[in-house]
């Protein structure tokens, strides 16, 4: 039931006129929103003045003057600018947040069925989760037990259009309304007591809790909504780039013989040659070039080949401009230059004693600083000019430059002289250190004797000696730095000579094998009686490749080359030689034996030990 004069919550959320500022008795400033429909805020003025007076606030006017006359202004009360309220219709936006040292002050709320009362204006705001993304669904706890769908709906519906409800069995439900800033008003209602009617049963009052609810609906749509957003931001960025891209050249013609005809007058014209000789390319890149278009296209590529003789003179005509363009440039240079020079001869001839004298202190101070500046042009172009002269030099020296090789002789008799020349050098030098050495004793001697004498000229002597020694000194540090670098080049010497001495040692045991065989190669038709009087192995060295050879043939039955022989033999030893290890194993014939394995491209030779066969032989 509605009190006649008294708010209803269609008038505190939708059509709020006026903004009061109640300040409190601490000069706190409180927010209170006034309806048009009423002058005062309840029907007994008295007992709402009472109530403020216990609160300790004075409800004020937009002019300042008190609404109630019987207020006391002692309390020092003053009146604040009125804002917008979130909560007037139209405004789809979000409320800003009010700090919290401005609480809002509720009014009492009467609807049709039930009457909703204000929260404690000392308690802090009810908490409230993170607002979920396009949030249209509110949660509602609280309700009193007796409550129905019906009162629901005629307590939110004054916060905008509601989709849908879905109410529970325990006291709370669901509101889903048809916009998003719907719900920051249903937010406002949060806190507030609800009484069905003017019962004070237990099951029909409860303490509402408004809060931000997830539904899948809202996600959803929320999606959609930033989907299609995102199309369209999409879309507009699509036709932005197709508005700046550039225009795409046109197409290239398909070949046939009349375009053919056409293509070849063009290359013969010489403005028109770069769209021709274009489309001469797209057609050969694409494969049009067949047997029987073979000679129109080799025409036209000839055509376009006279056209190089053209872009040469061309190259060459603007290289001779550009070189007659330098050197205009670089006579103008030297003649500005000389002028330069004139203008600053005349300054320096004004700055003598004969004519300065005559000039003012002003005149002479800007003679000075027109001399100065003249010859900081002046050097600057000078500058520039120099530039350009050594970078023709620069031109000219690479031209000029040719790359030559030189050829190094290592030949033993050069090497040996040479070692013997940087010996003798080397004695020298370790004389020449010895007699420096002796004349600094000798010095060192001299200079003890003159301080037990007490010569007068003792302290002359002295610095004399001492600079002399000094000489002595770094001319011994030369010589010892010259005497190590002369043995770093002999021992160079030295190894380069042992490393020829072994080339040598090399060919020559190439030569004995490749003799031997050769003998035994003519020898083969006594080779038993020939192994029978000279002895196959030689040193121990050998001894040791026969034992490891017999030992690897004899896991490898059917023989195995010399190449895949010496490669085993090399990760025992790198320096041992393929032709040496050949050239023992045909020594000993009675131990291995060489057989021709394989058919046409496949024949091969192949080594197999027979050593048990050739000791009943022997």
């Amino acid at each position: 039931m509605k009190i006649k004069g008294e708010p209803d919550l269609r008038s505190i959320l939708g059509e709020h006129k006026e903004v009061w500022w109640y300040v409190p008795a601490d000069n706190s400033r409180t927010l209170s929103v006034d309806s048009t429909t009423m002058t005062l805020p309840m029907s007994d003025p008295t007992a709402w003045a009472t109530a403020m007076n216990n609160l300790g606030m004075a409800p004020l006017g937009i002019a300042g003057q008190p609404i109630l006359p019987d207020f006391d202004p002692a309390l020092g009360m003053m009146t604040g600018i009125p804002p917008i309220t979130p909560m007037m219709p139209g405004l789809g936006i979000v409320p800003p947040p009010i700090p919290p040292d401005m609480p809002v002050v509720k009014e009492i709320i009467h609807c049709k069925s039930c009457t909703l009362f204000p929260p404690n204006p000392n308690l802090p705001p009810p908490a409230t989760r993170e607002r979920p993304p396009g949030c249209k669904t509110v949660f509602v706890g609280g309700l009193p037990e007796n409550g129905t769908e019906q009162i629901i709906v005629e307590v939110f519906e004054q916060c905008g259009e509601i989709i849908a409800i879905r109410k529970s069995k325990k006291n709370f439900c669901h509101i889903r309304f048809a916009e998003e800033y719907m719900v920051d008003k249903a937010l406002y209602l949060s806190g507030y007591r609800i009484r069905l009617g003017s019962s004070t049963d237990k099951k029909d009052t409860g303490r509402l809790h408004v809060d931000f609810a997830q539904a899948r609906d809202d996600l959803y749509e929320w999606e959609c909504k930033q989907r299609m957003l995102a199309r369209e931001e999409r879309h507009r960025r699509r036709m932005e780039e197709e508005r700046l891209r550039p225009p795409s050249p046109p197409p290239v013609v398909h070949y046939s013989d009349h375009e053919c005809s056409i293509v070849a007058e063009k290359l013969k014209d010489d403005s028109k040659f770069s769209e021709a000789v274009q489309t001469l390319l797209t057609w050969i890149e694409r494969g049009e070039v067949n047997r029987r278009s073979a000679n129109n296209f080799y025409s036209m590529i000839q055509s376009a080949n006279s056209h190089v003789r053209r872009l040469v003179n061309e190259k060459a005509a603007h290289e001779k401009d550009m070189e007659e363009a330098k050197e205009k440039f670089k006579q103008a240079l030297s003649g500005i230059l000389i002028q330069f020079e004139q203008i600053v001869a005349v300054y320096h001839s004004a700055s003598k004693q004969k004519a300065w004298d005559h000039f003012t202190k002003a005149q002479r101070k800007n003679i000075s600083v027109w001399c100065k500046q003249a010859e900081e042009i002046r050097n600057i172009h000078n500058d520039e000019l120099m530039g350009i002269r050594r970078e023709e030099e620069m031109e000219m020296s690479d031209d000029e430059i040719e790359e030559t090789t030189e050829t190094k002789e290592t030949e033993e008799s050069a090497l040996v002289s040479q070692a013997e020349a940087l010996k003798e050098e080397n004695d020298s030098l370790r004389w020449q250190l010895d007699a420096y050495r002796n004349e600094v004793e000798l010095l060192k001697q001299e200079q003890g004797k003159a301080h037990r004498e007490d010569d007068p000229n003792r302290e002359q002597q002295l610095k004399l000696l001492q600079q002399a020694l000094q000489g002595m000194q770094q001319h011994l540090l030369k010589v010892q730095e010259e005497y190590k670098r002369k043995e770093a080049e002999l021992e160079k010497i030295k190894d380069d000579k042992l490393q020829v001495e072994k080339m040598l040692e090399n060919l020559k045991e190439k030569e004995s094998c490749a003799s031997r065989l050769c003998a035994s190669s003519q020898d083969s038709d006594y080779p038993l009686e020939k192994t029978l009087n000279s002895c196959p192995i030689k040193s121990e060295r050998e001894a040791l490749l026969v034992g490891i050879i017999s030992t690897f043939l004899h896991v490898h039955p059917f023989g195995a080359s010399i190449e895949y022989i010496c490669s085993y033999l090399h990760r025992l030893d790198n320096k041992i030689c393929t032709s040496d290890v050949e050239c023992l194993m045909s020594r000993l014939q009675h131990t291995f034996k060489q057989e021709m394995t394989g058919v046409g491209a496949s024949l091969e030779k192949r080594w197999k030990f027979c050593g048990f066969e050739g000791l009943k032989l022997t």
